[in-house]
């Protein structure tokens, strides 16, 4: 799999750009802030439907006198269109940018309804510097590392995924009108939903250990081969509540649910954790530490849609090398192999041409991408 064209209408600070990359190794260089890394945001949105830095549809559309377009009406919209050669096949997917409409999604001309039917057309992985938050931050940013990984591979999960969040939130509000005053049939509504939660609930719990035991395997050898054998990295899965308990669990905080207006236990509060030599490292590991465990939970994310799908995804690389020593850089290099990779960095870097083939090399200069 390899992406043969991007072509960007009105999207960040491109007006209009197209390119044609190499199906191996893209150099795309330039100064901070000239737009190297809204290219790797509009091929993740490509992928996924939504941005990498969480920006809504209408932070993606080009702003230049955007006061002057609220003043005359007009309502520009953003448009990315994303060509993928597969071995057998290619697609073309369009995403439709609107500044207060639902974003349009179409593959190969045929617009799709749910944007959720996208994943898996166009399989990426994605390193940029924001990756130690994985480790870093709270479980919700760890939860949405699992759920993409996951959601990208297995469509049941990801169906089961979308329902449950679903009844969670219909749950929640029911919960949060009837901590105000009860009205008749709320009880049974909420016994219903009950059973809904509990049915999503414990399959993903179940399939979420089962990924965490799969990424372990390639994981603790990632990190075994970074650190040179001194090192054993274990990833645990938390979870809220075990599948076999969620029923039980549910039902005898439902009072508590009651009086908060909030479902208080379930899948949408678990976590994971890295273990290094039986040692928690987001609270005691060091800065290398947490970088050899974020990286080599990135690495993994290739085996994982390698062995899921039979296909190499697309590798993005958003300036990550000047955030790692000498070491990791090499170990990360030499780790690309046969996938196609496109790497951003402030100057045409040596480094990375002394230890990779470069095939393309980009500029970027406000907005405009060159190939030299």
């Amino acid at each position: 799999m390899y992406i043969e064209t991007i072509e960007l209408k009105d999207f960040r600070n491109y007006d209009y750009m197209r390119t044609d990359f190499d199906k191996r190794i893209n150099l795309i260089y330039g100064d901070n802030a000239q737009g190297k890394t809204n290219i790797l945001e509009a091929i993740y949105i490509a992928s996924t439907t939504r941005s990498h830095r969480g920006a809504r549809d209408e932070e993606l559309i080009r702003m230049d006198d955007l006061d002057n377009c609220e003043i005359t009406g007009c309502d520009r919209d953003a448009h990315i269109k994303v060509i993928i050669q597969k071995e057998f096949t290619s697609d073309r997917i369009d995403i439709h940018l609107k500044k207060n409409k639902t974003k349009g999604i179409a593959v190969n001309g045929v617009p799709i309804r749910k944007s959720a039917d996208i994943f898996g057309i166009l399989q990426v992985v994605f390193f940029y510097p924001e990756d130690l938050d994985i480790i870093r931050r709270g479980p919700n940013v760890r939860r949405q590392f699992m759920d993409m990984d996951l959601s990208r591979v297995d469509s049941i999960y990801l169906n089961n995924l979308i329902s449950y969040n679903k009844v969670l939130d219909s749950r929640n509000r029911l919960l949060k009108d009837m901590s105000f005053k009860k009205r008749p049939g709320d009880e049974e509504t909420l016994d219903i939903l009950d059973e809904q939660l509990l049915k999503y609930g414990a399959d993903i719990i179940k399939r979420r250990k089962d990924y965490i035991k799969d990424i372990n395997i390639y994981t603790e050898a990632n990190h075994r081969d970074i650190s040179g054998g001194k090192e054993k990295l274990r990833i645990v899965y938390q979870p809220s509540v075990d599948e076999e308990d969620f029923r039980e669990t549910l039902l005898s905080s439902k009072d508590r649910d009651k009086k908060t207006g909030i479902t208080g236990t379930g899948p949408h509060r678990d976590d994971f954790c890295f273990i290094v030599n039986e040692k928690d490292v987001k609270r005691f590991g060091s800065q290398g530490q947490k970088r050899t465990a974020a990286l080599s939970l990135k690495l993994a994310q290739i085996d994982i849609i390698k062995n899921m799908t039979g296909e190499m995804p697309v590798l993005l690389l958003d300036d990550v090398l000047s955030e790692l020593d000498t070491l990791r850089q090499d170990y990360l290099l030499k780790r690309i192999g046969d996938m196609q990779t496109l790497i951003t960095c402030t100057g045409e870097d040596e480094r990375i041409r002394s230890r990779l083939p470069v095939d393309k090399t980009f500029k970027v200069v406000k907005g405009k991408i060159k190939e030299e």
